[in-house]
């Protein structure tokens, strides 16, 4: 399945939650929080303006983000993955790796 985002939406699918502590402990499924880190899968076109102009986004297809974890609403694809759809202003930042 192709998500083509609208407007000033964004596709992205969230990192992988941790496996074990620091301390090596291992923890189980319901001990894990959802990472709040992700990778852009497609973006939208941009904020439609009154003046009829789109404003360009300040994401791009495969940046890395720090997002809120509030953000977006959770879909699955139909191979079982979930991936998250949320507004260009729910991103807090870009990672610079």
């Amino acid at each position: 399945m192709k998500v083509k985002p609208l407007a000033d939406r964004i596709v992205v699918r969230r990192q992988e939650s941790r496996e074990k502590t620091a301390g090596g402990i291992l923890l189980p499924d319901a001990a894990k929080k959802k990472p709040q880190r992700g990778k852009v899968l497609a973006v939208g076109p941009g904020k439609l303006q009154k003046d009829g102009t789109r404003r360009g986004l300040q994401v791009k297809e495969g940046d890395t983000i720090l997002f809120t974890n509030w953000a977006g609403d959770e879909f699955k694809e139909q191979r079982g993955d979930a991936i998250l759809l949320m507004r260009e202003e729910d991103v807090l930042a870009v990672v610079e790796e």
